[in-house]
């Protein structure tokens, strides 16, 4: 597998059908109102993105296959601030746009982030 693989989300054998259901959805994500049980508008795929890109930028992570096909919400979504963001554009071989989220300094300027 090379870098570009590694890169790439991967994708349940039957999207269709596993996307249908409404048993992937976290509801730990919707503190505030009921889980949707379905994701089929733009509008709900934005929303869950923002959601799920908040949760990721404080460690919940996802599987990368839960927004596998997802290219018009990402690019609708438009979340600048945050690491996850970008790397969901990286998924969907979206052009990469301007990070303007915060750059911490012991982060950045460790000599050993080159390595990771």
């Amino acid at each position: 597998m090379d870098n570009e693989d590694a890169r790439q989300p991967r994708r349940p054998t039957h999207l269709s059908v596993w996307m249908d259901s409404a048993d992937w959805i976290d509801g730990a994500l919707y503190p505030d109102t009921a889980p949707p049980t379905t994701l089929c508008s733009l509008e709900e795929r934005v929303d869950f993105l923002a959601r799920l890109c908040a949760a990721w930028d404080f460690g919940l992570l996802p599987g990368p296959e839960v927004v596998a096909e997802w290219c018009e919400a990402v690019e609708a979504c438009c979340l600048l601030t945050s690491p996850v963001y970008h790397l969901l554009r990286r998924w969907h071989g979206l052009p990469p746009l301007p990070y303007l989220g915060q750059q911490l300094a012991y982060i950045r300027d460790d000599p050993n982030l080159a390595y990771v």
